[in-house]
């Protein structure tokens, strides 16, 4: 089966997010803390000859603050927000500097986008984000996003670029997302690649927490980052980046690393944008009866089913929708603020403006801002 799909999937990608991680872009794993300037080159030569099989790579790149640390003489990565924006803002031009250097022989010139979570959420910017990326690549450009460390606080932050990369794969809409790491893929117990995967919620229990000291992933990061890709339709790979010519080879369909199955429906952009994207500013619970109707009858959110609300939120915002024993089964855009939401929650539609002393939505979220979770 994985190398079927191997063949159908990833054999004929034409688009592509590669995520390079911290511990691939440094000499962490030969023993020491600075950018790894071969390998950087290496990397480079790939993906100029991914390119020149028609493959529009998008590279989502770590190692802004290991490249800090590295010209400042800090062995680990700082803790204070304060220190990682300083050691961010001196590594990104370092970083950026080395990459141009990569490419620069190949004739491929490399453009810098610095996002933080906030831009994904915002639909507008999320728009753009795609635009930019699209007219870097007709203007023969190599988009390479990193996380914006120099700005980002807490509530912004993504976390890990294996977030970053799925989220933008989901808006430009690539056929693939590969995420490179140190080793094989997801391994089992007995230290062994699984693969393919074609539950994510089956194999949570095999990943392993840990991070290196410069880098703030891990497999946990990686296999959501692969739920969010493959509940969008697409496939997800991850394998172990030091292998070599490991790119060719994972798109001429050798059984490297792990691959994610895809989901049987291919999500819109604003789909993507509500289900996998934007977070949530809210939960909502609903009855048996109202989780059948959305899930397997692709009926509107009524009032009348749901059962408890939590969180403060907006009309317009988007809401997630939970069964009466804590699963997810799908988000949408509310109709309602949560105040309005909890005095109509288990009524008819023909009561709502006697409570709210106004018009009202038959709807709580209508079918056309819903989108339900594939599996």
């Amino acid at each position: 089966m994985s190398t079927q799909i191997r063949k159908d999937v990833l054999g004929k990608a034409r688009s592509v997010v590669i995520k390079v991680g911290s511990q691939l872009m440094t000499s962490i794993s030969t023993g020491g803390s600075d950018l790894d300037i071969d390998y950087l080159r290496d990397m480079a030569r790939q993906i100029v000859e991914l390119r020149a099989r028609r493959v529009q790579v998008t590279l989502v790149s770590s190692g802004a603050i290991a490249a800090g640390c590295a010209e400042m003489g800090l062995e680990r990565r700082p803790r204070d927000v304060a220190d990682q924006q300083a050691v961010a803002a001196v590594g990104q031009r370092r970083l950026m500097t080395h990459l141009h250097d990569a490419f620069a022989p190949h004739g491929l010139k490399v453009a810098q986008l610095l996002l933080t979570r906030g831009d994904f959420d915002d639909r507008d910017r999320f728009l753009n984000i795609r635009n930019c990326v699209g007219h870097l690549h007709r203007r023969d450009c190599l988009p390479v996003i990193n996380e914006n460390d120099t700005v980002a606080v807490e509530e912004l932050r993504f976390g890990d670029n294996d977030l970053l990369a799925a989220l933008t794969c989901n808006a430009l809409r690539a056929d693939a997302l590969v995420l490179l790491t140190v080793v094989d893929g997801l391994l089992d117990d007995q230290g062994n690649t699984v693969d393919p995967v074609e539950d994510i919620g089956s194999v949570l229990g095999m990943a392993r927490a840990q991070v290196s000291t410069l880098g703030t992933g891990g497999m946990i990061t990686k296999l959501e980052a692969a739920r969010l890709v493959t509940e969008a339709g697409e496939i997800a790979v991850v394998a172990d980046g030091r292998v070599p010519d490991v790119l060719a080879r994972l798109f001429a369909a050798e059984p490297l690393g792990t691959i994610f199955v895809p989901a049987r429906r291919k999500l819109d952009s604003r789909s993507r944008w509500i289900g996998l994207t934007k977070r949530a500013a809210g939960t909502v619970t609903v009855d048996a009866g109202a989780a059948a109707a959305l899930s397997r009858r692709g009926k509107s959110l009524l009032a009348s089913g749901i059962t408890g609300t939590t969180g403060q939120f907006e009309r317009g915002e988007v809401v997630l929708i939970r069964d009466d024993a804590g699963r997810e089964i799908a988000r949408g855009l509310t109709n309602y603020n949560a105040d309005e939401l909890r005095l109509i929650m288990g009524k008819r539609s023909n009561q709502f403006q006697k409570v709210l002393h106004r018009p009202a939505y038959d709807e709580v979220v209508h079918r056309d801002n819903l989108v339900v979770v594939s599996r």
